[in-house]
């Protein structure tokens, strides 16, 4: 009955108006089983021939991107649940390298259970692709990281450069230095969204 008592400009006017009003689309929420988040950690020292390279993967438990302003991302990570594949190991020697990673003096699971990416900021580098600044914590710390992003059919790739001492966590070193794990690792992305 609103419109009875509304001149047609006057209706029109409020229907434009509503028509245009910004939606804020809900963010999407990130697909787990189709994710993969892979570390990369690389051995150094005198003798590093004599020791392995690791590939870890860690399983997203959960997030969201939204792709409406503001362009945001939120990614969680059970640092429990990660998982030394390394093929080129013995099963009892890949054992003993997830055991040394989950334990005190890496991650230390057992006091800090989450791995979590906020993004602060992102912005467009071109199309389809991004640079994404926000703040990461692991082993409790939490610094900021800013990466590059590429988007293609709901997929967004990526690699980020991480130093373990930044969070807390002393490089594995054995035989007095003479091989040890590198400060800096790859984490390489491939974040579906559903």
């Amino acid at each position: 009955m609103l419109f009875v008592s509304m001149s047609r400009t006057a209706a029109f006017a409020l229907a434009l108006t509503v028509m245009a009003a910004p939606s804020r689309a809900e963010p999407r929420a990130i697909d787990p089983q189709r994710s993969t988040l892979t570390v990369f950690v690389y051995k150094s020292g005198v003798f590093s021939a004599f020791a392995d390279d690791h590939v870890i993967r860690a399983p997203i438990a959960a997030g969201s991107i939204s792709t409406d302003a503001p362009l945001a991302v939120d990614v969680r990570v059970e640092a429990g649940k990660l998982v030394v594949l390394d093929p080129k190991l013995s099963a009892d020697k890949r054992a003993e390298v997830q055991t040394r990673m989950l334990g005190p003096e890496v991650l230390d699971t057992a006091r800090y259970s989450e791995i979590a990416f906020k993004s602060t900021s992102i912005e467009a580098a071109g199309p389809d692709r991004w640079t994404v600044t926000g703040e990461v914590t692991i082993h409790g710390k939490t610094r900021p990281i800013t990466f590059a992003v590429a988007g293609r059919d709901g997929h967004y790739r990526g690699t980020v450069a991480l130093k373990q001492r930044d969070f807390g966590i002393e490089p594995i070193s054995i035989g007095g230095g003479t091989v040890k794990v590198k400060d800096e690792l790859k984490v390489e992305f491939d974040v579906v969204v559903r």
